[in-house]
């Protein structure tokens, strides 16, 4: 049976278990769990659900690009985008490495409940910020960014929610669950 970790990537901590010759904070300084291996990588700036697994096969079902898998994130922009600038989210945004497949957005009408981040987002007292919540079915390098920056609205936050079935549901930053043991919520 595959083992399968959910972990709540905290900002600033690599997606990666080593990371030679620097002192940034790795996956190694919250999971304890040997010969995992991340399925799928998030940037070191962005928050929320990372999946571990000793599964080799199962890793590459949740990151081939051929499988179409559901990621759900919660993203802040800066600024409010247009009912055109979401309708572009949503047919697909040209980028310098294609055009993405269409997404499922929607503007998140109340500021969601979240623990906060540290360090905090820039604020700029004349420029708004709202949130969003984006479905994307590919995985592209800093796709969520580059996508919201083309049509106009840089991204300041970026949690991930949701990996196909698998949910970030209560976890908190740092915390992470283990299907095959008990849930390690420090």
């Amino acid at each position: 049976m595959a083992r399968i970790v959910l972990f709540n990537k905290p900002f600033n901590v690599l997606c990666q278990f080593t990371d030679a010759g620097s002192n940034r904070p790795t996956l190694a300084d919250f999971i304890a769990v040997k010969n995992i291996y991340a399925a799928g990588r998030l940037d070191r700036d962005s928050e929320g659900l990372v999946l571990l697994t000793d599964d080799g096969a199962l890793q590459h079902r949740l990151t081939d690009p051929r499988h179409k898998l559901a990621k759900t994130y919660l993203v802040q922009v800066e600024g409010v985008p247009s009912v055109q600038a979401l309708e572009q989210l949503q047919r697909g945004v040209f980028l310098n490495d294609g055009v993405t497949l269409p997404a499922h957005v929607e503007l998140i009408a109340d500021e969601p409940l979240l623990w906060p981040r540290i360090p905090p987002i820039r604020v700029r007292a004349a420029i708004p910020t709202c949130w969003l919540k984006i479905t994307v079915h590919e995985g592209r390098n800093r796709q969520i960014r580059r996508m919201t920056a083309a049509v106009g609205f840089p991204t300041l936050r970026l949690i991930r929610l949701r990996i196909g079935d698998y949910t970030l549901g209560e976890l908190r930053p740092g915390q992470w669950l283990d299907y095959l043991c008990a849930p390690n919520l420090r």
